[in-house]
């Protein structure tokens, strides 16, 4: 297999027409990593991939794969390969011939490619099916060819489009896995887009966050997961509650803010007094109880409840949030259970909260 190569993306931007797609962005992609692009539709992921892949063109900017500038090269000479989310196959041609069509275009003899694609079938353990056409295939053996086919130009990066997007949830996590584990042994440079949170996190060693245009966030998933970089993130993950209020004092490394007539304390950086500020509060360190010393909190009323077997979800209206969410163990709920309606008291403690940052508009 190639060597792996960084991907750096400087200060790239689409535009269609008075749109614009994606805003000027940067990030390396450190080479042998598996990253995640993650965020809503529309959110600029799929289009940063097809620029890296050389599938769309960059408005301005630069990509570079490993020391090459690749911003014009066309896409075969990159030395990435792309997966789509439709797989793609060729219906009249057997798995073999699926897999070594780009060898083909590139004038590769017959012998020598078929011994190419049939050791490319047999990495992704479908060597016993390479007389089958995709007809004849289930969804996760099909996906199993596309990779196959991607992987056979030897490419120093894959991309992937939402590839796990057409399988059902079972085969969702089995290829996951398989996924993970490939990229693991090929050693090369994953790039993979998608707007599952369970999915980015379960894959990733760098995770980026993309909503409008624009990066929230690039980060290890844990990173993600444990410190938010701003509001939208927060909320995009789904681990953390959002409180918004204003800014009433800072120093000592503490910022104390007002939200709805409440005031509440987390670690932070001087903020200046009356300017708006985000904090985010973990919804599994949310404890339904008054808060006691070192510990904050409010009073709401439950909107909502869900079962969710290991655990249950609470939704509380209060301090100016009406999805305030709670996720507790089903043993710590169900030894004092709580219904739509209840009044009920909810704390945290003061590490449990992160002071959120702010995209410059």
């Amino acid at each position: 297999m190639s060597k792996a190569a960084e991907i750096d993306i400087v200060s790239v931007s689409k535009v269609y027409g008075s749109t614009t797609a994606v805003h000027s962005i940067s990030l390396k992609i450190p080479s042998g990593s598996y990253c995640c692009f993650l965020g809503p539709s529309g959110c600029g992921k799929t289009s940063t991939l097809r620029m890296i892949a050389g599938h769309e063109s960059i408005s301005s900017g630069d990509i570079r794969l490993g020391n090459t500038v690749v911003t014009d090269f066309p896409p075969a000479k990159r030395g990435t390969a792309m997966m789509f989310q439709s797989y793609a196959l060729f219906p009249h041609l057997d798995l073999v011939d699926n897999v070594a069509f780009s060898l083909k275009m590139k004038g590769v003899d017959k012998e020598e490619r078929r011994a190419k694609a049939l050791a490319m079938l047999r990495l992704m353990q479908m060597e016993p099916y390479a007389n089958r056409r995709p007809a004849q295939l289930s969804g996760g053996q099909q996906q199993r060819v596309a990779l196959a086919r991607a992987l056979i130009t030897d490419p120093e990066a894959l991309l992937l489009d939402e590839p796990l997007s057409a399988l059902d949830p079972f085969l969702k996590i089995r290829m996951r896995a398989e996924l993970k584990k490939l990229q693991k042994s090929l050693g090369i440079t994953f790039v993979h887009v998608t707007h599952s949170q369970e999915e980015a996190m379960a894959l990733a060693d760098i995770i980026v966050i993309m909503n409008d245009g624009r990066i929230e966030q690039a980060a290890h998933p844990r990173d993600v997961f444990e410190r938010p970089a701003t509001a939208f993130v927060a909320r995009f993950m789904g681990d953390h509650n959002v409180l918004t209020g204003r800014v009433l004092e800072s120093g000592g490394g503490r910022v104390t803010l007002e939200v709805e007539g409440q005031t509440f304390t987390v670690a932070g950086s001087a903020r200046e007094p009356g300017s708006p500020i985000d904090i985010g509060v973990r919804t599994d360190r949310v404890r339904l109880a008054s808060p006691a010393e070192k510990t904050l909190g409010f009073n709401g009323v439950v909107s909502n409840v869900e079962y969710r077997g290991a655990s249950v979800k609470i939704t509380v209206n209060g301090a100016g949030s009406d999805d305030f969410t709670v996720i507790a163990t089903d043993a710590d709920y169900f030894k004092k259970p709580v219904s739509v309606g209840d009044a009920v008291p909810l704390s945290w403690g003061l590490e449990d909260a992160v002071l959120l940052g702010r995209m410059a508009a």
